[in-house]
């Protein structure tokens, strides 16, 4: 499956593809992130061109660390707005922002963290070479 394809594909080749299960798929669609997915036959899940992007858009946010109640704001804002990209790019910005703050916060902590540490050591090692000396 590329991107130029637009067969639709079923939902087991599309997890194995993205390396998820169809469980995520599928809760994805429950909790109102995905919308609704065709059935093949009645039963066989299958995703379009579109809703395969939506669903990388889904993973990636995941993967930075974006959390689904902000992910189900920002799918909210897509589908209330007929799936305008220009609206949803304020929101998403926003998020984006919030994230790094957080982000630079982490950094921060586990840099004094880490300098912690090494202050730790450095006394340790003072003190076990001075104990050694006597």
């Amino acid at each position: 499956m590329t991107e130029t394809n637009t067969a639709p594909v079923q939902i087991g080749a599309l997890a194995k593809k993205l390396a998820i299960t169809t469980r995520t798929i599928r809760y994805y669609e429950e909790i109102g992130l995905m919308g609704k997915s065709k059935r093949l036959g009645g039963s066989t899940r299958t995703y379009n061109r579109d809703e395969v992007l939506r669903l990388k858009f889904i993973l990636k946010l995941k993967d930075m660390g974006i959390s689904l109640k902000e992910i189900q704001e920002l799918s909210e804002i897509f589908d209330i707005n007929s799936q305008n990209f220009d609206l949803i790019t304020p929101k998403l910005i926003e998020i984006l922002d919030q994230h790094i703050s957080r982000v630079d916060e982490k950094i921060a902590s586990l840099s004094s963290l880490r300098q912690d540490i090494v202050d730790y050591r450095v006394r340790i090692t003072e003190m076990l070479s001075k104990g050694r000396g006597n």
